[in-house]
């Protein structure tokens, strides 16, 4: 079995004060790994360690008080903690500094303290986020469980986003959130739809009140909702069977749905004028990633 156990830390920040952010949510993973000792990945909100203020006030240094390049003293804090704890930490997403830009960037740390993943937000919340779009898709992969794909919030309104993860071999779609509004319901229902036409899990995990709205879910590969969050801080924790992944691409959602499989029937009958006119070409592997060649590749920016 290719059992995957999560824990998706549904948090707030300390308001503006980075260094007491970061101590408050080094605690809470230590009490994750200790009421879960055999949790593999923790996952925290967007931009947590930037410790935001509140929506309905002004934060001006919002995008700039704890921005800086990867790496840095705050990505060696959180490798050290990763190694400490023995786990692959995914804390939400950081605000990253390189060239002039800023941008919204979620890291995947492994249990050795190494950073394997760097995903620039591809869709920043318009008009009210300004940091620079990313350009690329990012997988990663857990040796011996399966493969990982990263997106951040606002990046689940682009079905695009969760079926290029997918085609790049995701079986699970990873998405830290700071959603502070009430179209929160929506997210829910397109992170029901993504894990539904793609086949994964996705783990949508957004911060707590009063930083933001909560609701976080984890959705299975049929679009069910296996755990959901009320408004406060709590820990979901979920043990996620990537081996379902194959099956249920392989039988058919409810026995009954089989996209991929049907894609790859149907290859080269239809275009697709949004993407030019190319042909959609569905993953030439395994269901499962764990054959193709590219898997030890964590970052690509392949399009359809």
């Amino acid at each position: 079995m290719r059992v995957l156990s999560i824990a998706a830390i549904q948090t707030k920040p300390v308001p503006y004060d980075v260094e007491a952010t970061w101590e408050r949510f080094a605690a809470q993973a230590e009490t994750a790994k200790h009421l879960g000792p055999e949790v593999d990945v923790i996952v925290a909100p967007e931009l947590l360690l930037a410790a935001p203020g509140e929506f309905l006030i002004a934060d001006p240094d919002g995008e700039t008080r704890s921005a800086g390049p990867i790496p840095s003293q705050l990505t060696h804090r959180i490798s050290a903690l990763a190694r400490r704890l023995g786990v692959w930490l995914v804390p939400g997403s950081l605000l990253e500094t390189d060239g002039g830009n800023t941008y919204n960037t979620a890291i995947a740390v492994s249990p050795e303290g190494e950073i394997v993943a760097r995903y620039r937000k591809l869709f920043p919340w318009r008009p009210f986020e300004t940091t620079t779009p990313g350009d690329s898709f990012v997988t990663f992969d857990i040796p011996d469980r399966g493969r990982v794909g990263l997106a951040i919030c606002f990046d689940g309104s682009f079905p695009e986003v969760s079926r290029q993860l997918a085609w790049l071999g995701a079986e699970v779609i990873i998405q830290p959130t700071l959603t502070t509004t009430r179209d929160r319901e929506m997210e829910i229902v397109m992170s029901r739809a993504n894990a539904f036409a793609n086949q994964v899990y996705v783990v949508n995990v957004n911060g707590a009140d009063p930083s933001a709205v909560g609701e976080s879910v984890i959705v299975d590969p049929e679009g069910t909702i296996m755990q959901q969050a009320k408004g406060g801080e709590e820990i979901l924790f979920a043990l996620l069977d990537l081996d379902r992944v194959t099956q249920v691409r392989r039988y058919g959602t409810l026995g009954i749905n089989r996209p991929w499989a049907q894609l790859k029937e149907q290859e080269g009958i239809l275009s697709y004028p949004m993407y030019g006119g190319a042909h959609f070409q569905p993953p030439s592997w395994s269901s499962s990633g764990m054959d193709d060649p590219r898997r030890n590749q964590f970052s690509t920016s392949e399009s359809f």
